[in-house]
């Protein structure tokens, strides 16, 4: 189980309340120390206490907590996969939502600079990046030395980050065509909406028109829609506001297609999670984003389950060379299983390799220059 975010209530953002929180949470991480193998942040916590005076957390001045929580991700696999003392547990460990809770508290505090807010409008972003796509990749491509180092210095984004590149033509703008339904597929009849998302609309559209090509060679009928971003962006800053108003909003625009029938698939995990987990944690009492959240299948997911009932259209040949495949960690967070690497297993004789580490990503966090100069 886990409990909804009470984002709202007085008690979520007083900084008393929430140092005694953190302390109390992070005693308990740092006698553990289950997941000193996951991701920086425990390290960096563990690091930080066993310098102190005392050696123990009651010792640590609470400023230092910024540098742990800096490191964190919000993939959820510590809770989903390694702490033994989630809900129901008496200790009640909640870690990544404890983080969200000081970033939230950081950004009603304005803590978080233009650069920062500006780099999470992906919406904004996406549209006048892909208006002046061939420019804005000149500007953004790692080894300019022309523009790097002053987005560096101005913006805070390293100079050697990787930042997606825009597209002209949009994964919407793309989908207008209709693509031709195989009648005699076993799932013909079936059908979907595509949520294109805000990196699969703007930056790789060419995830979304394979889906739809895989999809209508099985018979199943797509819909491509982008209301707008789902907010994990903004979930990342501590923008609970903002994100309340985007799983609303969204979940309000799909609703329709979901009474009519439609399935739903986010191409992206990281958006697949917040419409699947984090939204009806955060909106609770939303009807919309219920149904949305009982409604949508990561991508993978939803092909498996086709494989299963009532099966894909036969032909799935060899393939000359082997794949190796890394599962994100936002589709494990979805507790769905390895489900990528169940499709990818329906070709025969596939020579798989998988791999399950942390990509070392980091969302936002790898643009930054502070953190990706830091040890």
């Amino acid at each position: 189980m886990r409990h909804t975010i009470d984002w709202t209530h007085p008690d979520y953002l007083d900084p008393e309340k929430l140092d005694q929180e953190m302390r109390r949470i992070f005693d308990i991480c740092h006698g553990c120390r289950r997941c000193f193998n996951l991701c920086d942040t425990f390290p960096r916590l563990f690091d930080l206490v066993d310098a102190s005076a005392t050696g123990e957390v009651e010792s640590v001045v609470s400023t230092d907590f910024a540098y742990p929580v800096e490191a964190c991700t919000l993939c959820d696999l510590c809770f989903m996969s390694k702490c033994p003392y989630v809900p129901p547990h008496e200790f009640n460990v909640d870690f990544p939502h404890l983080m969200l809770r000081y970033r939230a508290l950081e950004f009603s505090q304005k803590k978080v600079g233009p650069a920062q807010k500006q780099i999470a409008q992906t919406d904004i972003n996406g549209k006048i990046g892909s208006i002046v796509a061939p420019v804005a990749n000149w500007a953004t491509k790692e080894g300019n030395s022309l523009t790097r180092p002053v987005m560096e210095k101005i913006l805070g984004i390293h100079r050697e980050a990787a930042l997606p590149k825009f597209q002209t033509k949009t994964l919407v703008r793309q989908a207008r065509k209709a693509l031709p339904l195989n009648t005699q597929a076993p799932a013909y009849g079936r059908k979907v909406v595509i949520y294109a998302t805000c990196y699969g609309n703007y930056n790789n559209p060419e995830i979304g028109m394979a889906l739809r090509k895989v999809l209508a060679h099985n018979g199943v009928a797509t819909e491509v829609v982008y209301p707008r971003c789902c907010g994990m962006p903004l979930l990342e800053q501590g923008d609970m506001e903002a994100v309340t108003k985007r799983a609303v909003s969204v979940a309000q625009e799909f609703r329709p297609w979901i009474d009519k029938g439609y399935g739903v698939i986010a191409v992206v995990p990281s958006c697949a999670l917040m419409l699947k987990s984090e939204w009806p944690l955060i909106v609770p009492h939303d009807e919309n984003v219920k149904v949305l959240s009982q409604a949508t299948q990561d991508i993978s997911e939803y092909l498996v389950n086709l494989a299963k009932e009532p099966g894909l259209v036969e032909g799935l040949r060899p393939l000359n060379e082997g794949i190796t495949i890394h599962i994100a960690c936002h589709a494990r967070a979805q507790n769905i299983g390895k489900k990528a690497v169940d499709l990818l297993h329906l070709i025969p004789n596939v020579d798989l390799q998988v791999i399950e580490r942390c990509s070392g990503h980091g969302a936002l966090g790898a643009l930054w220059r502070r953190i990706l100069k830091s040890p």
